[in-house]
């Protein structure tokens, strides 16, 4: 499987944007399907994600009520809406996919997207 991410952007403080993951050689339903971030100098760490069922995996405490992961079945594509953006959010954003298991590990991902790039202005 393939995993292609964009969307990113330079947004300022309080902005929306919606990153895309289209996944190619693959059915988005066959894989556990995640978003990790890495700011400069930090550990990449996990944001949210979706289960082959759809079902929502708890997304990282620092984006609750303001992150949300959906799916486009018909586009293979997995969207990451973020709202309500805050400098602290600046950071490359990967998705990664795997097909069993649900982790907050991202080492225990098998398959990523080259990343995109997220900035928010104050």
């Amino acid at each position: 499987v393939q995993l292609q991410a964009s969307g990113g952007g330079l947004v300022q403080a309080g902005g929306s944007l919606r990153l895309s993951c289209q996944v190619s050689r693959g059915t988005l339903e066959s894989y556990v399907m995640v978003w990790f971030r890495q700011a400069a100098g930090k550990e990449r760490e996990f944001v949210a994600g979706v289960l082959k069922t759809g079902l929502a995996l708890r997304s990282a405490e620092s984006v609750v009520g303001r992150f949300f992961v959906s799916r486009d079945k018909a586009k293979n594509t997995m969207y990451l809406h973020m709202n309500s953006l805050k400098p602290g959010d600046t950071a490359v954003y990967y998705c990664a996919s795997r097909q069993t298991g649900s982790s907050e590990d991202s080492r225990e991902y098998d398959y990523w997207g080259q990343g995109t790039q997220v900035t928010v202005s104050s």
